[in-house]
């Protein structure tokens, strides 16, 4: 006996990653889901999938009509040419006030009627494929459990017999009484909708059971865009380990990259840490132009600014590259996309930063995670969420550069109110105020650094039109990381290193 499962795709992108394969050929599955999850939207794509690859399909629906089913396909531009109808709702006679008068149960007529139809449209048309749409609505005609429980039986075995893969909707609008529907069929799918306190509705979906196979446990989170549902498999690192050649990334700021002893390794997770504008997000970007101008490809996803915003403030860093960072853009090294945390999930994010690195991205900024951490649903998931992200972009080779907002302009105290993420990460820059003669100046450190050595001191930090500056070890001062440093040195003109080699200010 060949116990090996032939798989059928089940045509929305993301969802044979979650299933390992697609639905079994001959198998019986149920779709479950609140009114607006997607369920006729995830039915309709596989239905079109299957007549596509040369497949009959029929489509019974006991819930929407016919004219339903074509405006919800006109709202995705698809055309259902092909795909067989059985309409099974009721004519609008009894709503026009005609009602039937009957003194048996609908479990003696009408559901004995309907199973007829349903049966006879099958023997007509002879499909490969079956999607029933009105599980609740029989759940009504049956009256209680027992009809309800040996109805389904009998769909499935009809279905078993004419090796038809059958794909059965609910909308969980009824009670289910004492039969669980999930314990009939051979696998069960749940799409679940929520509303946030802000911002658009949040969908995720997750498999209970396949018999005779594997699935992927667990949420994913699913969208309903111009062209069907697209499901964003959960991120599992542990199934992506690659060779890689390791290599250096320098910054291009000969005084940083002596901090770092050469630089930042690729594989690897930084962390810019520091209170609002003292350049965290340009010196990130100082290793990304740096990166590009070598040949590598970055990525940046920014959840606090825009695009325009974020070229202008860059222009200063590409000295020898005409047209700044927008030959970048043009030329294919750097992909920028603003990200609105209101609008896209967590999942969603996560499958834009897999496509940046399978296109070849080396370098990835996320800036910040501040706005990364509002786009996340339920905040103490936030830290499980990131190992696996950063774990997924270390083996495959990407450095990834992390910018976090401290709370508090100069004092910069806690890493962050709600998630401390520094110990993810493996290398740790930390940016500081400080006041000397009545001014404010910037230091910045390395906190630590797991891929090799690197310096302890603090160096002054200057950006300015000219690009970025580090001076030497700040020798005259002590308190500086507190916020509240004690000046014990005189003042010095000292010489700063700039991006570009001979440059100093």
């Amino acid at each position: 006996m060949d116990t090996t499962a032939e798989f059928v795709p089940t045509g929305v992108a993301g969802l044979d990653d979650v299933l390992l394969g697609g639905y079994q050929r001959g198998g019986f599955y149920l779709i479950q889901g609140d009114p607006g999850s997607g369920k006729t939207t995830v039915a309709l794509q596989y239905a079109r999938s299957r007549v596509a690859a040369g497949e009959p399909c029929l489509y019974i629906t006991l819930t929407e009509s016919n004219r339903d089913l074509l405006n919800a396909a006109r709202s995705h531009d698809w055309s259902l040419d092909g795909i067989e109808f059985c309409d099974l709702t009721k004519s609008a006679a009894n709503l026009a006030g005609e009602p039937e008068s009957s003194i048996f149960h609908p479990s003696e007529t009408e559901l004995g009627e309907t199973t007829q139809a349903i049966f006879a449209a099958v023997d007509r048309s002879r499909p490969q494929h079956v999607v029933f749409d009105g599980l609740s609505e029989m759940r009504l005609l049956s009256g209680n459990p027992l009809i309800y429980r040996r109805q389904l039986l009998a769909l499935k075995e009809y279905f078993a017999q004419r090796q038809a893969t059958g794909l059965l909707l609910d909308d969980r609008s009824s009670a289910f009484g004492d039969v669980q529907p999930e314990s009939l069929v051979g696998g069960n799918i749940v799409l679940e909708r929520t509303l946030p306190q802000y911002g658009r509705a949040r969908r995720r979906l997750y498999v209970t059971k396949v018999r005779g196979s594997y699935f992927r446990e667990g949420y994913h989170d699913y969208e309903i865009l111009q062209g069907g549902v697209v499901v964003y498999p959960r991120l599992v690192a542990a199934e992506h380990h690659d060779k890689f050649r390791h290599k250096v990334f320098s910054s291009g700021v000969a005084n940083l990259d002596a901090m770092l002893a050469g630089g930042l390794n690729n594989g690897s997770t930084a962390l810019l840490l520091g209170p609002a504008g003292v350049g965290k997000s340009t010196i990130a970007m100082q290793f990304a132009v740096t990166a590009m101008k070598a040949g590598h490809k970055a990525a940046v996803y920014m959840f606090d600014e825009i695009l325009p915003t974020l070229i202008e403030r860059v222009e200063k860093l590409c000295f020898s590259k005409d047209g700044g960072l927008q030959a970048f853009l043009d030329e294919g090294l750097l992909h920028a996309q603003q990200v609105d945390p209101a609008e896209m999930s967590p999942g969603a994010f996560t499958y834009e930063v897999r496509r940046a690195v399978e296109a070849g991205a080396q370098l990835i900024i996320i800036d910040s995670l501040n706005g990364y951490l509002n786009a996340m649903p339920e905040e103490r998931y936030l830290t499980t969420h990131l190992h696996e992200l950063f774990s997924y972009l270390n083996q495959k080779g990407v450095l990834t550069l992390m910018v976090v907002a401290q709370h508090g302009m100069l004092a910069g105290a806690g890493s962050l109110a709600d998630a401390d993420v520094s110990y993810l990460a493996d290398t740790v820059l930390m940016l500081r105020y400080f006041e000397a003669d009545a001014e404010i100046r910037q230091a910045i450190s390395i906190f630590k650094k797991r891929t090799g050595a690197h310096e302890r001191t603090l160096r002054e930090l200057k950006i300015s039109s000219t690009g970025i500056g580090i001076g030497e070890p700040l020798r005259g001062f002590r308190g500086i990381m507190t916020g509240v440093p004690q000046y014990q040195g005189s003042v010095k003109v000292i010489p700063y290193s700039s991006g570009e080699p001979g440059h100093e200010s």
